[in-house]
């Protein structure tokens, strides 16, 4: 029998990330199916932080122990704007107008592009990576997290239209492709939150 996993998003690339890279053999659901959850206030200053409020706030509202809670925060650290956006990837543009909730990914990339072109360095193929953590819960109470990584530059002009948020401005390392641009198999074996759900499954795995 399939191992469930409630996914603490409402972010259906996500969802659909995670699901290819588990692959079968995982009952997987997010939180499209629990439309009373209230949304989780992200006040944490790392992603670990957040990751564990989301985990632990949707495995309590769960109210089973059958069902293992899984909840990601991820984004982009970029050397030149000091580590920004980080982990205000989701709403880094909405951060000047003091608006609540994501900005949506076009704006985010606009304004990046806008803050890189400002330092004079957005043709200069910055240093940059993606960040993600991994929170495992499970009634309510957190279990684990699991980091990964991946180190690339940004490139000026957006290629590609695979992926989602940043991933059509990013290149990795040893490629000349952006994630938007890569096929989806080779962006979740290369991917941060592809490196930390490996890490997660291999943790779930020995309670099954």
């Amino acid at each position: 029998m399939a191992q469930k996993i409630l996914l603490a998003t409402r972010n259906a690339h996500k969802t659909t990330e995670f699901r290819a890279i588990l692959g079968g053999g995982w009952e997987v659901a997010d939180l499209s199916a629990h439309p009373d959850f209230p949304e989780v206030e992200e006040t944490g200053t790392t992603f670990a932080e957040n990751a564990a409020l989301k985990a632990v706030a949707a495995s309590a509202r769960l109210g089973e122990t059958q069902t293992f809670v899984l909840a990601d925060d991820s984004g982009l650290e970029v050397d030149a704007l000091g580590g920004a956006p980080g982990v205000h990837s989701a709403r880094y543009a909405a951060l000047e107008t003091g608006a609540s909730g994501n900005s949506g990914d076009a704006a985010n990339r606009q304004k990046l592009r806008a803050e890189l072109t400002r330092l004079g360095v957005l043709h200069a193929r910055p240093a940059a990576r993606f960040r993600a953590h991994i929170a495992v819960a499970r009634g309510g109470q957190w279990l684990a997290g699991f980091d990964g990584a991946v180190e690339g530059c940004l490139v000026p002009e957006e290629r590609g239209s695979g992926g989602f948020g940043y991933d059509p401005l990013f290149v990795p390392v040893g490629f000349t492709q952006t994630f938007g641009e890569l096929p989806a198999e080779t962006k979740h074996r290369l991917s941060h939150r592809g490196a930390a759900l490996a890490k997660a499954v291999a943790f779930l795995r020995g309670f099954i």
